[in-house]
């Protein structure tokens, strides 16, 4: 059923009030963890099952995608073009994908939202509170699956998919003696905010130590009654 759009703070003073018929369901947690494969498997399920979904992530509009690419390729930007490079990203795909998605009944998978700014210029010392007012005009999702990870299990995967490059390990930051170093001290920091967050916007927490198909049917489990408006419909395991 329709509902009425919630907003972290004020919406774009331009944009008209409008019905949300579809859901928004954001994909949280750390580089690595793994959101990349869930969101794609969830993306096919829920597909499967009849819903029309769009997938959006974090640096993938066509206004700044080429514009991040390149200024994250010299590994010389500053802490304040770093936030706006992606807030302008962010602004770019909530106008012109997330909000008309919503508006015609998708329901919109978004690999990071807004929460991931939070983790990642807290960690960078900005203003708290102008972070937050930076982002104000996002909607509040409709459910936030936060995929939990510790430190040891990160290293491995970080390593067996391919390497730490210099922003995964925050090394702007200068966190570390090498690239390792680095990775350890950054993403562990991370996983504090993020832990942080899932208490304060109520999270549903998925455990990401998990092997990919436990992980991917507790998800489901997640997503069946949200979907469907209502939590005390029981559903069959697939």
């Amino acid at each position: 059923m329709p509902n009425e759009p919630k907003y972290f703070g004020e919406s774009l003073p331009y944009l008209k009030p409008f019905q949300k018929k579809g859901r928004l369901i954001a994909i949280e947690g750390t580089d690595g963890c793994g959101r990349s494969t869930q969101i794609a498997l969830l993306k096919n399920w829920l597909e499967v099952q009849g819903y029309a979904v769009i997938e959006t992530g974090w640096a993938r509009s066509n206004l700044m995608h080429k514009s991040i690419e390149l200024a994250k390729s010299g590994n010389t930007m500053d802490r304040m073009t770093f936030t706006l490079l992606y807030a302008t990203d962010f602004a770019d795909r909530f106008e012109n994908l997330i909000i008309p998605a919503l508006k015609s009944g998708h329901i919109v998978l978004t690999d990071r939202y807004v929460f991931t700014a939070m983790a990642r210029d807290v960690v960078r010392q900005p203003d708290t509170k102008w972070i937050r007012n930076l982002f104000s005009f996002a909607l509040e999702p409709d459910l936030t699956l936060y995929m939990k990870i510790d430190i040891e299990t990160l290293i491995p995967r970080a390593i067996e998919g391919g390497g730490m490059n210099y922003w995964e390990a925050g090394m702007d930051l200068h966190m570390g003696q090498d690239l390792f170093d680095s990775f350890v001290n950054y993403q562990v920091t991370q996983i504090a905010e993020y832990n942080k967050l899932a208490k304060e916007f109520n999270f549903e927490t998925i455990d990401a130590r998990k092997k990919v198909e436990e992980i991917q049917e507790d998800m489901r489990e997640k997503v069946k009654p949200f979907i469907q408006g209502t939590k005390s419909k029981p559903w069959p395991r697939s």
